[in-house]
């Protein structure tokens, strides 16, 4: 080798150590500032405000054990916790609901923002803190003093704020309840696009096409006091030829309710119990991001009077109360109600500047809002609000709509919930609910003398003069919203007698919900329906119910199991009418078919990882249903761009490929008999498009977990994953007692018996941390992932905090 090209090779080389030194140097920097921003795990802190010591001591996997003098010291200790661990999060729920992401963001952020600031939701936050009661808010007060604290405690500030180059703004009391509305985003329609779908699909196919389309029940029907609906009749329609009835295809979101929020909760009395006491199983199902949505938590601390109490399970960041529990005498657990709460109100105008109300015409009030955004200019938006709500369209001529929702109340949200940590009985706990100001929820109880019960939270609407379930006018004073259901109004099942109604189910001794209808008669009516869910899922949890408690005593594990269960015997038929439709004559017209018959045939019935009949069966129901249903979408979409169809149309389509009415078939197809076999195909070319044989066409293919911290979407791949959770094939389904999807799934599993709490089951995905260099980022993750039971109340101390008065 020649000295010259010796030399340079010699500097090349250097300049490449040079460059790994000081690559590793920056790593080591970037590491040691992260490291920097780790909350204190032991030793003590002073915390101004406190009475006396607070003691905090986390397991070993994070789950804090606080113990102070009085509940105001723990909800201290707890904001204190929430901000080290949880900060970010906080901000960003905080955020979603003000309307302030695109400060943080900039531009990209922008829709979502105007899209919140439609609701004025920090102004009515403002008013909900002003109207507290003194004990409600000395208890906010002290929390958000704790966040504020335990956010100035940490070394530096949290690590997304370095990453983003931005301070963390201080806490305030609007913003804890600012958290909550974000919850109403997720749990409600905030956009009045169930009624809009309604008006749509009635105005392209009348009274009869919407009855038949979005019944108000179906055939999978579950409700815990026994009501069905009788089916519908078919629609008097008939479709024109192919040139004329032009057909729309669906995106998969269309019909795949998995995005849809919602929850199981399920009972059983202490009639069917091994102990005598009460079993409570939930597992609310909500969007999975890292941090994850929960904070376990076990609150100690005494009462004025000097009674103990104890309550565990999970906190919302930014809260200072349990959200969902066991306070050793009751336990309580959440799914979303989907009962009726957001109407579309029909508007007179004049001239743009005035609608008519009932009490004359009225201007239309213009609200500014200011939107920082990063990096660029602050944008200006206009918000213009009628007595009934926001404008959200126009109607047509000289009418507009606006949106009349209970969260635009401030009545309709309080800190109530932090009631339950101290109610004695369920007969307490109802009375409690009703007072409860929160997205309406239906509650189940049990307590330790064995009783169980359902109920609702939330301010529920008293409507006069119509159903709502489609948009009317308001402005003659004939419809309209009287005030709130009284207490006395709200529908109570209950598994013993407490001067309430006791009905059929209960009278088993087991309650569930799981977002369906619950009642019907005139509890329904009052209810009203905001999108219940097709009942598979309650039918399945129902039948687990009755077949456990008829062979045994039930105890914690058996829950669990229901919780676990990815069978779907809702398939069965699908199954069926695959079978039938992939005969000798189509086998042998196309190889694959035959391979998709005995992979149909070999389905062991569940929504396994490994399983490719499930998955075929299932896209056979999907492309069913998008071929069946092509030609009556285009018409409501016409109407309302964002119009889709609703979670009951399931037996509609049934009806159609079973009874097969000519004059209802797609008319891009000679017969049904076609039809069921093109959307068998369409399956194929799915697999074929993947890349897979029908046999690699797995569930588990499709159902990994994308679990994902805001900030990987935006990284290298290496780098965001490490901040996500692992991508893994996870069993289970939309329409199972095992709701999982890639990004949507189980957010707790919780079984308590109230009193009996050391026999608790638990499992939550992610972990108590929201720090990637923290052991808690991880810690139970797996556990969750693979179903493994793990104790409800937190293990032995590995870490201890002491918070002392300043």
């Amino acid at each position: 080798m020649t000295s010259p090209l010796r030399k340079r090779l010699q500097i090349l080389f250097s300049l490449l150590s040079l460059l790994a030194v000081l690559a590793l140097a920056a790593a080591a920097i970037a590491y040691s500032v992260m490291r920097s921003s780790l909350p204190q795990l032991d030793g003590a802190v002073r915390l101004a405000g406190l009475s006396v010591p607070v003691k905090v001591e986390r397991d070993a996997q994070g789950v804090p054990r606080i113990t102070g003098a009085a509940r105001n010291d723990v909800a201290r200790a707890l904001g204190f916790l929430h901000a080290q661990d949880r900060y970010f999060q906080m901000d960003l729920l905080r955020r979603r609901a003000a309307g302030e992401l695109a400060e943080l963001f900039g531009p990209a952020a922008l829709p979502l923002d105007k899209s919140a600031r439609l609701h004025g939701f920090r102004g009515t936050a403002a008013k909900v803190v002003a109207a507290m009661p003194p004990g409600h808010r000395a208890r906010l007060d002290a929390y958000v003093a704790g966040v504020n604290a335990g956010l100035q405690s940490l070394p530096r500030r949290p690590w997304e704020y370095l990453a983003l180059r931005l301070e963390p703004r201080a806490w305030t009391a609007e913003d804890s309840i600012l958290c909550v509305y974000a919850m109403w985003f997720d749990l409600q329609d905030s956009t009045g696009s169930q009624d809009l779908s309604m008006r749509a699909l009635a105005g392209a196919y009348g009274a009869g096409g919407a009855a038949f389309f979005a019944p108000r029940g179906n055939s999978a029907d579950a409700a815990i006091d026994g009501t069905a609906f009788p089916a519908p009749e078919l629609p008097a329609l008939r479709l024109k030829a192919p040139e004329e009835t032009p057909t729309a295809a669906l995106a998969p979101a269309d019909l795949d309710p998995s995005l849809r929020p919602g929850s199981n909760s399920f009972a059983v009395a202490g009639t069917h119990t091994a102990s005598g006491v009460a079993l409570l199983a939930n597992d609310m199902h909500l969007g999975l991001n890292v941090p994850h949505v929960w904070y376990r938590a076990e609150f100690n601390w005494r009462d004025p009077a000097g009674r103990p109490h104890r309550v565990v399970g999970v906190t919302l960041p930014g809260t200072p109360t349990m959200a969902a529990g066991s306070n050793g005498s009751v336990a309580w657990g959440f799914t979303n109600s989907y009962i009726d709460t957001t109407d579309v109100v029909i508007v007179d105008t004049y001239a743009d500047l005035q609608y008519r109300s009932p009490a004359g015409w009225r201007d239309i009030e213009d609200r500014t809002e200011t939107i920082k955004v990063k990096g660029q200019a602050d944008a200006q938006l206009t918000v213009r609000w009628t007595e009934w709500g926001p404008l959200i369209g126009a109607a047509e001529e000289g009418r507009a709509y606006a949106l009349r929702w209970s969260a635009h109340s401030r009545e309709a949200m309080n800190l109530n919930l932090a009631e339950l940590e101290t109610a004695g009985s369920v007969a307490d706990g109802i009375a409690l609910a009703h007072q409860i100001g929160m997205p309406n929820q239906n509650i189940l109880l049990a307590d330790r003398t064995g009783r169980i019960a359902w109920t609702l939270t939330g301010r529920i609407p008293k409507r006069v003069g119509y159903d709502g379930r489609l948009p009317v006018s308001w402005g003659y004073g004939d419809r309209k919203w009287d005030g709130w259901l009284k207490s006395e109004e709200t529908p109570v099942v209950t598994s013993a007698p407490l001067g309430l109604p006791a009905e059929a189910a209960a009278k088993e001794g087991v309650l569930w919900t799981a977002n369906n209808r619950v009642v019907g008669g005139e509890a329904y009516a009052k209810l009203g329906d905001a999108g219940y869910d097709n009942g598979h899922r309650a039918k399945a949890i129902r039948d687990d119910l009755l077949e456990l408690v008829a062979k045994k005593k039930a105890e914690p594990a058996d829950l669990l199991t229901v919780q676990l269960d990815d069978r779907a015997p809702y398939l069965g038929r699908w199954r069926k009418l695959l079978l039938e439709t992939l005969d000798d004559k189509a086998v042998a017209q196309k190889k694959a078919r035959g391979e998709m018959h005995e992979l149909a045939r070999g389905w062991q019935g569940r929504a396994a990882t490994d399983s490719a009949g499930y998955r075929l069966i299932r896209g056979f129901k999907a492309k069913v249903t998008e071929r069946a249903l092509a030609p009556f979408l285009v018409k409501p979409q016409q109407s309302y761009e964002r119009f889709r169809w609703g979670p009951m149309v399931e037996d509609a389509v049934w009806r159609l490929i079973t009874e097969k009415p000519t004059r209802l078939l797609n008319p891009d197809h000679p017969s049904w008999e076609s039809l069921l076999l093109a959307a068998a195909d369409d399956v194929i070319a799915d697999a074929d498009k993947d890349g897979r044989t029908l046999a690699q066409f797995t569930w588990g293919a499709r159902n990994t977990l994308r679990m994902q911290h805001p900030f990987s979407r935006f990284l290298p791949a290496w780098l965001g994953r490490w901040l996500d959770m692992p991508a893994e094939p996870l069993p289970g389904d939309s329409n199972l007692p095992r709701v999982q999807s890639a990004t949507f799934g189980a957010s707790q599993r919780l079984v308590v018996a109230p009193g009996r709490e050391d026999e608790g089951i638990f499992q939550m995905p992610g972990g108590q941390s929201g720090h990637p260099l923290s052991p808690f980022y991880r810690a139970g993750h797996d556990d969750w992932a693979q179903g493994r039971p793990t104790p409800l109340l937190p293990g032995p101390a590995a870490h201890t905090l002491t918070l002392t008065p300043q």
